[in-house]
């Protein structure tokens, strides 16, 4: 938004956004926390919510007759929008490509019947599209541009006053529900067991919410680990920069953690009717975003019972007996890093800007 009114000065945005988009003057029209659903079949549960959002959306996109559609991520809702608002004769882009060089590849021929333009965060994503004659421009990731190449390990630690020399590790079991319900008791079971092992051991859970931090605090009452001692934070990012060591789950905290060179275990749990299907109709040899950059297995990941307690509790003995990392692994997080850092909101709102007047 801010790069598109370097170009359009007296533009509107009208859809869904959160606060900061809300700050900078987007008329959310529904609260954006409602799309956030993950799996296949946890959004069944949503169905008609989710129906009437979009129905509500096409109607006043087809009223009000916008320049262009702008869909951010969400590929199951923005992407069914997008194809009704591009028949209506707009202008339509997605920005973030959804996973069709992964799973459920059959979705580019809807694709390149309803989008004008496809905005990927990573390069290895352009080629299927240029294969069927989409418009696409790889912008790179804004997290990249956002985090500095430098490491803020020390001002992140005098921040939240921890001491420079304790070993600290980051727990970050999702920002949705469903996630932290499946990851959280894992996570912090595997934590409690080290800290009985290793007493000095730090840990930092960063919480994105009042109902996250609620349901959080509900797991760690409820699980025994009352007595555990950890911090919940509102920031991720301080969080990971602030430690050594991080278990995540899959998704954009891998990259970040990527970005901030720690090393770092990925988990990827969904419910099991949702894994049974998924699992039938992947095809990637990586779950966690550095594997697939690298094309190789730079960081460990579990999927469905490999995260439990037992291999989380190894993985964390694995590094407390060798707690610096390799170099090699860090100057691949950077050579990553330095890839991605494509200054990603200037690079989408000229492409944008491309498409509107060509």
């Amino acid at each position: 938004m801010r790069a598109l009114r370097e170009l359009y000065p007296a533009a509107r945005f009208s859809g869904i956004g959160g606060v900061e988009m809300e700050q900078l003057g987007c008329d959310s029209l529904a609260p954006m926390e409602r799309l956030s659903v993950m799996g296949l079949v946890e959004p069944l549960g949503r169905l008609p919510e989710l129906l009437r959002i979009k129905r509500n959306l096409e109607r006043f996109f087809l009223k009000t007759r916008p320049t262009a559609f702008i869909g951010i991520d969400s590929p199951d809702f923005n992407l069914r929008l997008a194809a009704n608002l591009h028949k209506g004769g707009i202008r339509t882009i997605h920005y973030v490509s959804p996973s069709i060089w992964a799973w459920r590849g059959g979705r580019i021929r809807g694709i390149a019947e309803s989008i004008d333009l496809m905005l990927t965060l990573f390069p290895f994503e352009i080629d299927i599209y240029r294969e069927h004659n989409v418009r696409v421009h790889c912008v790179g990731h804004p997290l990249a541009d956002a985090i500095s190449l430098e490491d803020s390990r020390e001002q992140s630690r005098r921040e939240l006053s921890l001491d420079p020399a304790a070993t600290v590790i980051a727990l970050m079991p999702g920002s949705r529900k469903s996630e932290i319900t499946r990851l959280a008791p894992i996570f912090l079971a595997a934590a409690a067991a080290a800290r009985e092992k290793h007493p000095d051991l730090r840990f930092l859970i960063p919480c994105s919410g009042v109902e996250n931090r609620r349901l959080l605090e509900k797991i760690i009452a409820q699980g025994g680990f009352a007595g555990f001692e950890s911090s919940l934070l509102d920031q991720s990012h301080q969080a990971i920069s602030a430690a050594d060591f991080v278990i995540l789950a899959s998704g954009t905290a891998s990259l970040e953690a990527m970005l901030l060179r720690r090393p770092m275990v990925v988990c990827y749990k969904l419910a099991p009717l949702s894994y049974a299907l998924a699992s039938r109709i992947v095809k990637v040899d990586h779950m966690a975003i550095p594997n697939l950059l690298a094309s190789e297995r730079l960081v460990p990941e579990y999927v469905q019972k490999e995260v439990n307690k037992e291999n989380l509790l190894n993985e964390i003995e694995r590094f407390m007996a060798n707690p610096v990392p390799g170099e090699e692994l860090l100057e691949k997080f950077a050579e990553q890093h330095r890839f991605l850092r494509r200054n990603a909101s200037e690079q989408a709102a000229n492409a944008i800007h491309e498409l509107l007047i060509g």
